[in-house]
């Protein structure tokens, strides 16, 4: 990351991270906290509980392929998602990729994914080495992000930090996208 600021020239930035991206922007605060100008968290991985992270990997581990676009979608909007079916159709479109077996899966790495799980399980930076002002956007529905943690954060920066819960899944952009939008708006604001 600093390197891409570098070579943007870009000294000082907001910067905005969901999932792994939330722990890439606490990572860098450690390296390097003046290059933060404001951090967004949107529900981060700050750190996943060792079984929860097995979990996830070997869930990873599946090949999850599809005989159509439209089964993927159905998939992904199965177990009662707030996710409108646009987003996940307009994100099957562009990362759904269809292989020499006649299967449909979406494109990314698993190995990279099982591996990430693995990193997330290790202990986070902590909460006072993020100087900047700071919205931490989660939802209280999926659970990523503990009541401890949050409690680490709000004694960590006081009154440096927004804390903003929403509805929904781990997708907060999607399941909860109104009300994810009109809290970035006015932080950035």
């Amino acid at each position: 990351m600093l390197e891409t600021l570098d070579a943007a020239g870009v000294r000082r930035a907001t910067l905005v991270g969901h999932s792994f991206g939330g722990r890439l922007v606490l990572e860098l605060a450690v390296l390097n906290p003046q290059r933060i100008e404001r951090a967004v968290l949107l529900d981060p991985a700050i750190q996943i509980l060792p079984h929860v992270g097995f979990d996830f990997a070997e869930r990873e581990r599946v090949d999850h392929s599809y005989s159509s676009p439209d089964e993927a979608i159905d998939a992904r909007l199965e177990g009662g998602t707030q996710t409108p079916r646009s987003f996940v159709e307009e994100d099957a479109e562009e990362h759904l990729v269809k292989h020499a077996d006649g299967r449909f899966r979406y494109r990314y790495c698993q190995s990279a994914v099982v591996s990430m799980y693995s990193e997330l399980c290790t202990p986070p930076p902590p909460p006072e080495t993020l100087r900047a002002q700071t919205l931490l956007l989660y939802s209280h529905d999926f659970g990523l992000v503990r009541k401890e943690q949050v409690e680490a954060y709000r004694a960590a920066l006081g009154d440096r930090l927004d804390i903003v819960t929403v509805p929904g899944g781990h997708l907060v952009y999607w399941d909860a996208h109104d009300a994810m939008a009109d809290a970035v708006d006015q932080f950035l604001r």
